[in-house]
């Protein structure tokens, strides 16, 4: 039953709809008739959690069994908080109010590093111990999954089990393995741990243990029984057409961020950009065929009443069936005037014809990411495109009669040079040239440019892995020098706080001994740290000072090939090999072929794609 406290203080906080629940198309069941009650978890506040196309899969994969309840938590906002701690609320699930420490099971998806500390808080304020040792059966088990959990290490000794890879399918094998360990009568949660363990993509920290080094570097991660694999294989959803997708997703009563209906075109991506962890580990591609996005398209609209659809995936422009779709979407939904808005476009996969075709409907906007402004340095990091792609994509645009373009560049990336960030500048102004070259008869009556900067973070399972982050300093030299470059009329500078992307190293390539620093961080006040109003580094800087822990060990510093990482125990679908083949290449200022749809099955493990050259992709 909801706890009436709950409606008493909603009045006194920001955005109370965060916190009501009861939304269009959502699930309410009877309790008296499931087995299973499962708390899906987003570590951050509600508006970006609802944004998070993840939570509506799994959400409605397990709320279509007739034995299992799924509800949604998000991290109450600081205001929200300390009313609940004040009137001793504990943290509770939407859909009936009840504390989620009363449920079976709590599922936290992990998108990004910075929000660790807004997990600890989240089992705080339930009353779930932090530490997975100290639950007891009267506790759920506490999952986890999502890209952060390809290194799950610096959770280790809080999250009970993590799921790697796709969850479609393994998510209602680890529902049936946890029924038959409930109604076995066994009390004991290590032996669910140990069941749950032989499904294929779920690793168990507990089960496993790390010895170091003198150096502090690890020496070893072994299973502590012998049936367990010494290495965690992803799960990899094959047939994305088949794959379950919702239909009639929640319709939130406030803005959130992508407020609306999303189509997840395809899966994957093997540009092979060298710096990009979402590119690799989402391996191999697979797409949903065209009629089957059609068909959901349409039900989505119907569900929802959504007037704009966004085409989504890592790499839109690589759909290999983009116009024939957008065409036809476009003419199904135009009486509606429904507008498609397909982000994440590649300036080298865009025609005059689908600028046309998706600006008719409304402009909602073009965001291009070209990453490096120089050839040379867009070489390295394997980017594939040209300046003559740039020009020509925003030269379509202009003439289009689009008035807004981003460009989002990354700086501290491995042998950038002062000319690569003037390189940016001289990006911008030739952008500016050719909006003017264009007749004023044929253009927009403004131009917008903005250039946004984020700094350069190593990820798992890249070919950077191994590279260090520049320093704070060099980073915020760097963006002095852009700021005095990029003053000019038209055009908006944004950068991000590299205090911030500092502590996302630390914790991308982390290891289980910073499981303390989080502890000690939450203790310190850090939460919400991917908020730049809330980012408190004086606390993460204590933290570390309590715990004994230089995080320059972890962010500042050149690895050996031969070092074992703290994530070499888990599989991610692209072999060590070949990473190391990149990173060699991409010191050589060496780009590799892209397959696009076929399988690049030198760097690919276990998938059986179109290509049977070992060495297929390499130049």
């Amino acid at each position: 039953m909801r706890n009436r406290n709950i409606d008493k203080i909603l009045l006194s906080v920001e955005k109370p709809a965060r916190y009501i629940g009861n939304e269009y198309n959502a699930v309410h069941k009877n309790l008296a008739s499931v087995e299973v009650r499962f708390a899906f978890a987003f570590p951050d506040v509600y508006d970006i959690g609802m944004s998070h196309l993840g939570i509506r899969i799994l959400y409605d994969i397990l709320n279509k069994r007739d034995d299992t309840f799924c509800e949604r938590v998000f991290a109450p906002w600081v205001d929200m908080e300390q009313q609940m701690r004040r009137h001793e609320i504990p943290l509770f699930a939407l859909e009936s109010g009840d504390n989620i420490a009363d449920f079976d099971m709590l599922g936290f998806t992990l998108q990004y590093e910075m929000s660790y500390t807004n997990v600890l808080n989240m089992l705080d304020l339930a009353g779930i111990p932090i530490w997975s040792k100290e639950r007891t059966n009267r506790h759920p088990f506490v999952l986890a999954g999502g890209p952060c959990a390809y290194n799950p290490e610096p959770l280790a000794d809080i999250i009970d089990f993590f799921l790697i890879g796709d969850g479609e399918e393994a998510i209602n094998e680890i529902v049936d393995c946890y029924k038959t360990w409930k109604y076995s009568g066994d009390t004991d949660r290590q032996n669910f741990l140990k069941h749950v363990a032989s499904i294929e993509g779920v690793y168990v920290p507990s089960l496993y243990e790390v010895s170091y080094n003198d150096d502090g570097t690890i020496n070893a991660i072994t299973p502590k029984i012998d049936s367990l694999p010494h290495i965690i294989r992803k799960r990899v959803v094959t047939n994305l057409s088949s794959a379950a997708y919702p239909e009639r997703p929640i319709v939130p009563y406030i803005d959130i961020v992508h407020d609306r209906a999303v189509l997840e075109i395809f899966r994957g991506c093997t540009r092979g950009c060298r710096f990009c962890q979402a590119g690799m580990v989402y391996r191999p591609i697979r797409e949903r065929s065209a009629d089957r996005l059609v068909e959901l398209a349409d039900k989505l609209v119907r569900a929802t009443g959504y007037s704009e659809m966004s085409l989504s995936s890592l790499s839109t422009g690589d759909y290999s069936q983009l116009e024939q779709l957008v065409k036809i979407l476009l003419e199904k939904f135009q009486e509606e005037k429904v507008a498609l808005s397909l982000p994440s476009l590649r300036l080298d996969s865009i025609d005059k014809s689908l600028l046309e075709r998706i600006q008719s409907v409304k402009k909602t906007g073009l965001t291009f990411a070209p990453e490096a402004a120089t050839q040379r340095l867009r070489d390295v990091i394997n980017k594939g495109i040209t300046d003559d792609d740039i020009l020509r994509t925003v030269e379509y645009a202009f003439q289009q009669g689009w008035q807004s373009v981003k460009l989002y560049f990354m700086i501290g990336l491995p042998t950038e040079t002062d000319d690569d960030l003037y390189g940016i500048a001289e990006m911008a102004r030739r952008i500016l040239d050719v909006y003017y070259s264009i007749p004023k008869d044929q253009r927009g009556r403004h131009i917008d440019i903005t250039v946004s900067t984020s700094s350069f973070v190593p990820k798992p399972f890249t070919p950077f892995q191994w590279d260090p982050q520049d320093k704070i300093d060099r980073l915020s030299y760097k963006q002095h020098l852009l700021q005095q470059q990029l003053r000019m009329k038209h055009v908006t500078y944004h950068w991000s706080d590299n205090r911030l992307s500092f502590m996302e190293a630390v914790f991308a390539r982390g290891d289980r001994r910073l499981g303390r620093v989080l502890a000690a961080a939450l203790a310190n006040g850090c939460r919400f740290d991917a908020w730049t109003d809330y980012f408190n580094y004086d606390g993460w800087l204590k933290a570390f000072e309590q715990c004994s822990i230089n995080p320059e060990f972890y962010a500042g510093r050149v690895r050996s090939y031969d070092e074992v990482l703290p994530w070499d125990h888990i599989n991610a679908g692209v072999s060590k090999d070949f990473l190391i083949r990149e990173r060699e290449r991409a010191l050589k200022g060496k780009t590799t072929f892209d397959c696009r749809r076929a399988c690049i099955k030198c760097g690919i493990e276990r998938w059986e794609g179109v290509c049977d050259n070992a060495n297929a992709g390499t130049l």
